[in-house]
């Protein structure tokens, strides 16, 4: 792919118009260095502006049909998938996606849209017939219906710019709800670009779409403590999912936190197929992801060769220029995210782990300098101490953590003893006690033999503790953006 430099200014668009504002967000080119795009930031007047307008829309909203919402999905899947290059070469930038792997997310997001569709007619077409079955209630009819929950505000986070924005806008548009979309403010700019497709769809009301792009510590409390806000669907840090959850008040949350995901690997296991997976369940887009493999869990047994195995699977993974379609990671999305794996790395070494490979800050040749602080090396720890941070805390780097463990029980017990309970894998030729262990592992999904994976969202995913509320999912997220009303005949 010819590559180019994107000068680019976006504004927010608020209740049908494209608006600037006195304050930008500079966005940082994460392939070439510099800033490659601006996008306004929303103030106070502006969010509230966006939740008047989402708010006013609701009855307009709810008096259209799962026909028109369904179309209008299927126009928006086919705007992205017309603008695909674009889109791909964005996330790059922003996000520091190798090539590859961004345009995987474009499609990944149109086809979302398309599901959406798909599973709001399904939903609707089922609506429950009842009749009373209690003393008192003979003779009693009702009709159960699905209807818009109202207004959904939708908070994205910057590892999948797009496709999880589209998990979260895709079933808040098919239900027939208004949306204010709040994107992360380091990587707005495909969400921009969503934006301007969601314009462009004939027959969607003005303000039932509404991007606000902005710093959360100046419009974030604004959107999330109004009561106009029926619900918000939010995938972030737990930290921040907290914190929303404090300033929410009475709406649906429907909320996917952090992760440290656990692979659970017995002596009996294939140990080719556990490296193959736990290091690119470690690796992909650098560890930036809440359901990566964050702590390998093995039989003392063969710890030493599943390392073994690791790290020459590990040698395979290269950073390099993003573009490049043999490119398999690149740079972490800020110099503090990477001083944090950093730290946790330093504490696992201080604390007795041994250093493969990897644990410092080095990035490839050609990197602009300003850019090099913010890589880190593919990294394996072996005989981890139970006790180091990094077993029990979100990582969100490169970092392969192998630590051993003695049976069944102290397995689990290392890996329910995290406040994060999202994902989980369980390595193991035993049906019965790959069966055992995954009802046991406190974790909202578990895989047995693979690294965890969301996919579509065809299958709903979520998480358990600090690791967040509800499920998400196209089915599972719709059911959870609509509301049922009885009425009774």
């Amino acid at each position: 792919m010819e590559t180019r430099t994107a000068q680019r200014t976006e504004r927010i668009y608020v209740d049908g118009e494209w608006l600037e504002t006195g304050e930008t967000i500079p966005v940082s080119d994460l392939a070439d260095g510099g800033t490659f795009a601006n996008v306004a930031a929303a103030g106070p007047a502006e969010a509230r502006n966006a939740l008047a307008a989402a708010h006013e829309v609701k009855s307009t909203m709810r008096q259209t049909t799962v026909v028109e919402r369904a179309e209008w999905c299927e126009a928006i899947a086919e705007g992205l998938r017309e603008r695909e290059e674009e889109l791909a070469e964005i996330i790059v930038r922003e996000a520091g996606k190798p090539i590859s792997s961004a345009r995987g997310e474009v499609g990944s997001a149109a086809e979302r849209f398309d599901r959406a569709a798909e599973e709001a007619r399904n939903i609707v077409s089922k609506g429950e017939f009842r009749e009373g079955s209690t003393a008192g209630h003979e003779g009693w009819q009702a009709i159960v219906k699905h209807e818009p929950i109202g207004s959904v505000l939708c908070i994205t986070p910057y590892n999948y710019p797009l496709a999880t924005t589209a998990l979260q806008v895709a079933p808040a548009l098919a239900a027939g709800n208004s949306v204010l979309l709040k994107p992360a403010s380091k990587t707005p700019i495909s969400a921009a670009i969503l934006a301007e497709v969601i314009a462009d769809v004939d027959g969607i009301p003005e303000g039932a779409f509404n991007f606000v792009p902005g710093e959360a510590s100046v419009i974030g409390d604004i959107l999330t403590g109004d009561d106009r806000i029926n619900a918000i669907a939010m995938t972030g840090s737990s930290g921040a999912g907290k914190h929303v959850a404090n300033e929410s008040g009475m709406v649906n949350l429907h909320m996917e936190l952090g992760g440290n995901a656990p692979a659970i690997v017995f002596d009996d296991a294939d140990l080719e197929e556990v490296a193959g997976a736990c290091t690119s369940g470690s690796l992909k887009y650098a560890g930036q992801r809440c359901s990566a493999v964050s702590r390998v869990l093995v039989e003392e047994s063969v710890h030493d060769d599943l390392v073994e195995r690791i790290d020459y699977n590990m040698s395979t993974w290269q950073a390099g220029d993003l573009f490049d379609e043999d490119t398999a990671f690149g740079p972490l999305i800020s110099e503090d995210q990477a001083e944090w794996v950093e730290e946790l790395v330093e504490d696992a070494v201080e604390k007795g782990a041994d250093l493969v490979r990897g644990g410092t800050r080095e990035a490839p040749d050609g990197v602009p300098d300003e850019l090099g602080s913010q890589f880190f090396e593919p990294t394996l720890l072996a005989n981890v101490p139970h006790d180091a941070r990094i077993v029990d805390e979100e990582q969100f780097g490169p970092v392969a953590v192998v630590t051993t463990f003695e049976g069944r029980e102290e397995a689990l017990e290392i890996a329910n003893g995290s406040d994060l309970a999202l994902d989980a894998a369980v390595f193991t030729s035993d049906y019965n006690r790959a069966m055992d262990v995954a009802e046991r592992v406190d974790a909202g999904g578990v895989r047995i033999n693979g690294a965890p994976s969301h996919g579509l969202g065809d299958v709903p995913f979520g998480g358990n503790k600090d690791s967040g509320i509800g499920r998400e999912g196209l089915d599972a997220s719709i059911h959870e953006m609509m509301r049922k009303k009885s009425i009774v005949l």
